[in-house]
């Protein structure tokens, strides 16, 4: 009782600190982009709701592009623009900074220190030679060809946070529908982004999104009903306590993930997963399960029981994508991503670089500037990294 009074005191203490003005500033960091902007407002007012009210905005990556006969770049200016004008009201009424989109990578010290310098100037880095320029690599549209020839089965969009995964599913789902294939199209994400992204109905395309405090309620329900008829009445109220332990939504969720993985036995599934850790998790909860299940039916049929583990380890059921952008960091964690998912016996599909100044064939002297490192990055997934690699312009 003691040990757990002085944490709640502690708590107390740490939330009255970030809730101080005069101590805590909260720095929300976001990019000239519709979903990542949304994603900072929703943070931003959860945590005003637990009193962290003294935050300030930061737009990292503003792109103003520096000739207005170049197309391409003033199209990237454009959208990213239309999603700062288009910030929802709480964000608006913040302090807000903007660092300018620079002309290389932000790794290293040297670069960081950089990356705030005053001006627009580039900034030259020693730096590898970049390598030499290939033929182009095959757009998403090919990816949406190679995906379709399964005739069914899920596809699972993975990757960090921010690196446009929800922009990648909708499009190969969109894809799939117009190549004459059911599509059920879901998430997993809590920031949900899909039906802004789609912004209309499709025939042939379902949408739907794992909504963790649904899926809980569902699965108690179904937990009360099959059980309450052989209980009395303190019996149930002791069973819908102990469902309402946190750890009730991790089964839910698991739950509902299984159904739509199963649903890949007759049409296509497109995946749309949360970032990498909450996934991970997710991964962690499907292995528990195909252990448990393995030890349940030891002897007793296992080899008829086939958990959602299995259909994941299956590559002609399953297709990974990963999806990265074309910079050092997005690159390694995707990499990592995929050591953990081999570890699991899982074997990505194909990676897809999103965001490519290469594909968009644009002339602006900033953009320009960054193709040396986006061919170090390409150069990188191309030997050895990605056994299939993808790519979708900036824009």
């Amino acid at each position: 009782h003691s040990g757990l009074k002085m944490q709640e005191v502690r708590f107390k203490a740490a939330l009255g600190a970030l809730s101080d003005p005069s101590k805590t500033t909260v720095i929300l960091v976001t990019r000239a982009d519709r979903g990542a902007i949304a994603e900072a407002a929703r943070t931003s007012v959860e945590l005003r709701e637990l009193g962290l009210n003294n935050q300030r905005l930061a737009i990292n990556g503003v792109f103003h592009a520096s000739d207005r006969s170049d197309a391409v770049a003033c199209a990237i200016e454009d959208l990213g623009q239309q999603a700062v004008d288009g910030m929802p009201a709480s964000l608006r009424k913040l302090p807000q900074d903007r660092v300018p989109l620079r002309p290389f990578d932000t790794v290293g010290l040297q670069a960081l220190r950089a990356l705030l310098a005053p001006g627009a100037a580039p900034v030259v880095l020693a730096t590898a030679a970049p390598a030499e320029e290939g033929g182009p690599l095959p757009c998403l549209a090919a990816l949406a060809d190679d995906l379709a020839a399964a005739g069914h089965g899920l596809i699972m969009v993975m990757g960090k946070g921010g690196v446009g995964k929800t922009t990648i599913a909708a499009a190969l789902a969109i894809g799939l529908v117009q190549r004459g294939k059911t599509v059920h199209l879901s998430t997993t994400d809590p920031a949900a982004h899909l039906a802004g992204t789609l912004e209309g109905d499709l025939p042939g395309l379902k949408v739907s999104r794992i909504d963790p405090k649904v899926e809980t309620q569902r699965y108690i329900d179904k937990i009360m009903a099959a059980k309450s008829p052989n209980l009395d009445a303190q019996e149930q109220a002791l069973l819908l306590e102990d469902l309402q332990s946190p750890c009730t939504e991790e089964v839910a969720v698991f739950h509902a993930f299984s159904r739509i993985v199963s649903e890949g036995r007759s049409a296509f599934v497109v995946l749309d997963t949360a970032p990498t850790g909450h996934s991970m998790l997710l991964m962690d909860a499907t292995g528990a399960y195909h252990r448990q299940m393995t030890r349940v039916f030891e002897g007793h049929g296992a080899a008829r029981v086939v958990t959602p583990l299995m259909r994941l380890q299956d590559a002609a059921y399953t297709k990974i994508i990963l999806v990265t952008l074309p910079e050092v960091t997005p690159v390694s964690q995707a990499a990592a991503l995929q050591d953990d998912l081999r570890r699991a016996r899982i074997e990505p599909f194909a990676w897809v670089l999103n965001k490519s100044v290469l594909a968009a064939g644009t002339n602006d002297p900033l953009l320009r500037a960054r193709l040396a490192g986006e061919r170090r990055q390409i150069a990188r997934m191309s030997a050895g990294l990605a056994q299939r690699l993808y790519t979708l312009p900036w824009l």
